[in-house]
């Protein structure tokens, strides 16, 4: 499906007044950038058609073109010559200032910064006091509060929250506190979640990009921060290579980068970099642009930070490399895919319901301009807009190890939301856990059951591991769909998809059909267990069919016990009926736009079945 993209400029070049009185940065050298009036004053996305379900050309992951020279000064220093030998080999070496101001365009939460004013770290509803936080990192931390503050996150945040004068104290008074429990970088990564490739490259880029917060203070504090953040650039140069996921290799290539752009005598620096970061790319997404960990919550991460690498290309006044462009405009439409009527994100491999104000202005700083994808098939969603409601549907087995953060087993789970209104959800949230979700709800909350499709025998689909990994189960899935003509003339939309995930135990492969009419009036469903093999096993096992509901949804179950009655905040009612047995109400949890935990109802419908097959069909209708 061709997917019109353009874009428009949301950049700036020009040198921030405040930034350039402070020799630091070195703005009296700008001499090596063209006259102002022959610079674009911001990124600009050529307008074009963007072919979602199309494999990416060997050419989208190529390194930018260079000459013979310029190979061989990449060459010279990914064998470790210095880059000032490189850049000028008999001249004197260039004191350590950035050479110009990033202008930042991402969007931050005013709310966590206005608390880093007042004292706290404000991660997922959770409060940390600045004082208590260990930035050496020996006594661990909750996962999420670990990545805010060595990632240096937060300084995004601080910005959002007012003027810079405002937020300077605090992010000087935390850099200080960190720079002091560590004074040099370790010989190798893995000394502690502070050097992570992850988070090193994500603290080196957040350091250039919001220099003004840091270095606008006392000389001495300016004068270590520079010298550290030259260790850091020189650090990671080493031990990229032994990043933990793809994702924190984007990090740290990203910043390798920047520091290229940004520091004296970067120029070796930056060509290493780039072909690195575009390396890096190519085994980080799929052929329709979404990342291998299918986690929306990464494909934010690796749009954010692409985001901000270019805005430091623009920042030295040059053009982000093609791959670059390209990949940004890839990784925003199966986004756009997962994100609900009121623009908020569908709860999949980790992720919460991120409120769609943060999506827009993530898209926003793109500067992509597209629709959402309808099929995903890599990346494994399938999307129906149908007049006012949304089905998301997860048709793709889990993320392979390698690539899972926290991976979930949610195969042939499915969303629905009507004029913006969740009906039928998936807990999520495993990623947010260490804020106001208990840590030892991780693992549940990653579990088949905590997602809106059928469990045989309370397992999972896919075994679920410690620390994000994911185990054996669903290694196929799969799918058909297709458009129905409706006897009143309408029309629907059918997907059929099914998995293996428990042949191995129990025999059975779980096939999911899902109707859903074109005015988005109801959702026909239909859960089949069928014999693996030739012949069926005997006995029988039990079976669970969840619905996890909306936290707006009201409910009340019918007399008969084969239904409910729903009702969503616009007033519009909908009826749920099963023909596969009694329909019982149970306690649920959803986790919110901002990854805090909200008490919710499911939907269950449960019993025994034949090892020999059974099919159980459902409806959800609105009505009048």
């Amino acid at each position: 499906m061709n997917q019109s993209v353009s874009g428009a400029p949301s950049l700036t070049t020009a040198a921030e007044p405040d930034i350039t009185d402070i020799s630091a940065f070195g703005a009296e050298d700008h001499g090596f950038l063209p006259p102002r009036d022959q610079i674009h004053s911001g990124p600009q996305v050529e307008i074009g058609q963007i072919d979602g379900g199309r494999a990416l050309a060997l050419a989208d992951f190529s390194p930018p073109a260079v000459g013979a020279g310029e190979r061989f000064i990449r060459f010279a220093y990914r064998l470790g010559i210095p880059g000032s030998m490189l850049s000028a080999p008999m001249g004197k070496k260039a004191r350590t200032r950035l050479l110009a101001t990033v202008s930042n365009t991402l969007p931050g939460n005013a709310a966590a910064g206005t608390a880093l004013r007042a004292g706290h770290f404000l991660i997922h509803g959770a409060k940390t006091p600045i004082a208590q936080v260990d930035y050496a990192g020996p006594s661990r931390v909750t996962p999420p509060l670990e990545r805010v503050v060595h990632s240096f996150s937060w300084l995004t945040d601080l910005e959002a929250c007012g003027p810079r004068e405002h937020g300077a104290p605090t992010a000087e008074r935390i850099l200080a506190a960190w720079l002091q429990a560590n004074p040099k970088p370790p010989a190798k990564p893995g000394k502690g979640p502070a050097w992570d490739v992850g988070n090193t490259g994500a603290r080196l880029m957040n350091w250039l990009a919001h220099a003004p917060l840091i270095l606008a203070g006392e000389k001495a504090l300016r004068n270590r921060t520079l010298a550290h953040i030259s260790e850091t650039a020189r650090w990671l140069d080493r031990h990229v290579g032994r990043a933990e996921d793809e994702l924190a290799a984007l990090a740290g290539w990203s910043a390798i980068v920047a520091a290229g752009l940004l520091l004296p005598e970067g120029r070796p620096r930056r060509l290493y970099g780039e072909a690195g970061l575009i390396k890096a790319l190519g085994e980080l997404i799929g052929d329709d642009g979404g990342v291998l960990s299918r986690s929306p919550l990464a494909q934010m991460e690796a749009i954010a930070v692409l985001v901000r690498l270019r805005n430091c290309y623009h920042a030295t006044r040059r053009d982000a490399p093609k791959a670059v462009e390209r990949v940004i405009e890839l990784l925003v439409p199966p986004l756009l895919a997962l994100t609900h009527g009121d623009g908020s994100l569908g709860s999949w491999q980790g992720g919460w319901a991120v409120d769609g104000e943060d999506v827009n202005a993530l898209i926003k700083a793109t500067g992509v301009r597209t629709r959402p994808l309808r099929e995903v098939r890599q990346w494994g969603y399938q999307r129906v807009l149908a007049h006012k409601s949304i089905l998301q549907f997860d048709t793709a087995p889990p993320p392979l190890p390698a690539h899972a953060r926290y991976g979930c087993a949610s195969t042939l789970a499915f969303e629905m939301s009507h004029s913006g209104h969740r009906l039928i959800v998936n807990c999520g949230g495993s990623a947010s856990g260490g804020g106001l979700v208990p840590v030892r709800l991780e693992q549940g909350l990653r579990a088949t059951a905590a997602h809106s499709t059928l469990t045989l025998d309370d397992a999972n689909s896919t075994a679920v591991l410690i620390n994000g990994a994911i185990g054996g189960g669903v290694s196929e899935v799969d799918i058909d769909r297709k458009t129905l003509v409706q006897e009143n003339g309408g029309n629907a939309t059918r997907i059929e998809a099914s998995h293996n995930g428990y042949e191995a135990r129990y025999g059975l492969t779980h096939r999911r059909i899902l109707i859903l009419r074109d005015d988005g009036s109801e959702l026909r469903g239909e859960d089949v267990l069928i014999p693996a093999g030739r012949k069926g096993h005997r006995g029988k096992v039990g079976f669970a069919i969840r619905f996890h509901l909306g936290a707006d949804v009201e409910v009340l179950l019918t007399e008969d016990g084969q239904g409910a009655g729903m009702a969503l905040p616009d007033g519009s009612l909908w009826q749920f009926r099963s023909s596969a047995g009694e329909v019982t109400l149970e306690d649920s949890l959803w986790v919110d736009g901002l990854g805090r935990p909200q008490a919710t109802q499911q939907l269950v419908i449960q019993g025994m079945v034949s090892r020999g097959g059974g099919n159980f069909g459902w409806l959800i209708k609105k009505m009048g």
